[in-house]
């Protein structure tokens, strides 16, 4: 990746449109949880998204296989998708808007109630 596809985010369109392809491939019920995945799994993002694209690629590595096997989409990700979506980023260290904002909250007044004590 160049410094002008970094900037631009072209590489994570490329990215984006390449994922597309590959789910419009697979059958209705699994482009359908594909659909709630992405939903799920875009609160999760940083700013372009970066952090997401590896996620995203194996989550649709996994319904690709599952498909290719047979099984039932509820089989693969049972009742809870974003329960499914909250585990599969936990586990890459992907934070939500909600995790971040906490973090930068404490962290305010900390710095506030350390100025305080002193």
């Amino acid at each position: 990746m160049n410094f002008w596809e970094t900037v631009t985010g072209s590489d994570l369109t490329r990215e984006w449109t390449a994922f597309e392809v590959r789910a419009a491939a697979l059958p209705d019920d699994y482009r359908a949880a594909w659909e709630q995945i992405k939903a799920h799994l875009l609160p999760h993002g940083s700013l372009t998204g970066r952090n997401l694209m590896p996620i995203l690629d194996s989550a649709l590595g996994l319904l690709e296989e599952t498909a290719a096997d047979g099984q039932s989409v509820h089989e693969v990700l049972g009742d809870d998708v974003q329960g499914f979506c909250a585990a599969l980023a936990d586990g890459e260290g992907a934070q939500s808007y909600r995790d971040r904002w906490r973090e930068q909250l404490n962290r305010n007044v900390a710095r506030k109630l350390g100025r305080l004590g002193g």
